[in-house]
Parts: C-alpha cells; structure tokens; sequence
C-alpha cells in the first residue's frame, strides 16, 4: 500500500474514501469502523465533510494490516494506539508491541501443536479407514 501513497511538492495528497478503498483492498465500512474505534484518529473532513485521508493515514492502515496479519485483535491494537499516542513510537510502545508479538507467538506454537496431533490422528483414522475398506473389499470379492 505504501507504494500508492504519493506526494506532491513534500506536501501530503489527500485520498477519498474510495480510493484508499482500492488502494488497502479495505470496505469504506471497515475504514469508518476503525475511525470510529479510534484507530484511525484525526482523519481529516472537506468542507461538504467528506472524509479525506493523507500518508498519515494512509501508513497507519497499512500497520493496523500487518498488525491484524501477526493475529493481533482490534484490542490489542488499540492498545498500541494508546501508547502511540502518548509518545509515538516510544521505547514503552515497542516494548508493548514486543509482549504482545510473544503472546501471539506462544498462542500459534500451541495451535500448532494442536493441529499437529489432530493431523497425527487423522492419519492414524485415514489408515484403520484404509485397512476396513480391504477387508471389506476382500470380504465382497470372496463372496461373488
């Protein structure tokens, strides 16, 4: 998404809805869900009070997706926001953001191990599955 940010003279361009839209790949809903949430504070109104958006904005989607793709909630990063907002990006937001990634990281280490035994024992079930399926099939044969 960054790549689609452009600037003019140093100075910011302002995006409608609908073009920050195409350019996240996010619904205007979901965009007025997270302004309304405070995710996306400070978003900036036309004088029809249309909702535009700048590079501010722009990168702030762009780190809510790639906090939502690590499987952050909403919450947690509302949380980040806060500390954000308090300092920007602040050895205490970091140090945040870094608890949160190790949450996250044991709670995927624990599914994967879930999701790995549930393979292990389907494979086992596929197998007993597998050998029932001869026996019957031998069975039938034998009989005809």
């Amino acid at each position: 998404m960054a790549s689609e940010i452009q600037t003019f003279g140093g100075e910011d361009r302002l995006h409608s809805i609908g073009a920050v839209c195409e350019a996240t790949g996010l619904s205007a809903r979901t965009i007025r869900y997270y302004e309304e949430q405070g995710l996306l504070p400070g978003v900036r109104r036309r004088a029809g009070g249309r909702r535009v958006y700048g590079t501010d904005e722009l990168e702030r989607l762009a780190f809510i997706g790639r906090l939502k793709a690590m499987g952050l909630s909403l919450a947690e990063i509302r949380e980040l926001n806060a500390v954000y907002a308090i300092g920007g990006s602040t050895r205490a937001m970091l140090v945040h953001l870094e608890d949160l990634l190790e949450r996250r990281q044991g709670d995927l280490q624990e599914r994967i191990v879930e999701l790995t035994t549930l393979r292990d024992q389907i494979e086992k079930y596929r197998a007993h599955v597998a050998s029932r399926i001869s026996v019957l099939a031998a069975q039938e044969d034998e009989a005809e």
